[in-house]
C-alpha cells in the first residue's frame, strides 16, 4: 500500500516537472539574433506599380529630414530599406537589381557617420543614436553574412542586346561588411 503511495507521488511529480519543461520549452523561444536592431518589411520591390511613386517620394522627404539628427534617421531608414530590397531581390535570384539595391544601402550607410559628427560639433549628445548606429550596423552584418552564403560569388548579367556585365556581387557584399564595420 505504501509503495503504490510513493509510486504515485513519483509519478505526479514527474508529470509536474514534465509540465514545467514543456511550458518552457514551448513558451520560452531563444533568439538566435545578436543585436537587437529590427529591420524594417520590405516596401514595394521594383517591377511593383507603386515602386516608381516610392522613389519619388524618398527623394521628396529628403527635404522633409532636415538638420543633424534629421539627415541620421533619413539615412539610416533608407540604408535599412535598400539593404532589405537587395536580401529579398537576391532570394529570388534577381541579383542585377539586388545588386543596384545593396549599393543604394551602401551610399546611405555612408552618409549616416557625418550626420552624427555635425550634431557632436554642434553640442547635441549622438550616445543614444550611436548605440542605435551599432546595433543597426551589427544587424546588417548579420544579414550580409547570410547573404553572403545564400548567393553566387560572380553573376554574369546579360542584357538583350548588349554585351554582359559580371557582377561580382561578393565582392560587393565584403565593400558593405566594411563600411558597416567603420560605422
Amino acid at each position: 500500500m505504501a509503495y503504490k503511495k510513493i509510486l504515485k507521488l513519483k509519478v505526479k511529480n514527474l508529470l509536474i516537472l514534465f509540465a514545467i519543461a514543456a511550458f518552457f520549452l514551448l513558451i520560452l523561444k531563444p533568439s538566435f539574433a545578436s543585436s537587437p536592431y529590427v529591420l524594417p518589411y520590405p516596401s514595394s520591390m521594383p517591377g511593383s506599380s507603386i515602386y516608381k511613386f516610392h522613389l519619388i517620394y524618398e527623394k521628396l522627404s529628403e527635404f522633409k529630414y532636415f538638420g543633424d539628427f534629421g539627415r541620421y534617421k533619413y539615412n539610416l531608414r533608407y540604408a535599412d530599406k535598400y539593404l532589405v530590397e537587395a536580401k529579398t531581390l537576391f532570394e529570388y535570384n534577381q541579383y542585377l537589381l539586388g545588386y543596384k539595391a545593396l549599393e543604394k544601402s551602401n551610399i546611405y550607410f555612408e552618409k549616416i557617420r557625418p550626420s552624427l559628427q555635425s550634431a557632436s560639433i554642434n553640442s547635441k549628445n549622438i550616445s543614444e543614436k550611436n548605440i542605435t548606429l551599432s546595433q543597426a550596423a551589427e544587424k546588417h552584418e548579420e544579414i550580409l553574412e547570410s547573404m553572403k552564403i545564400n548567393t553566387p560569388t560572380t553573376f554574369n548579367w546579360q542584357p538583350e542586346k548588349s554585351s554582359p556585365t559580371v557582377l561580382s556581387i561578393h565582392e560587393l557584399i565584403g565593400k558593405s561588411i566594411m563600411i558597416r564595420k567603420n560605422k
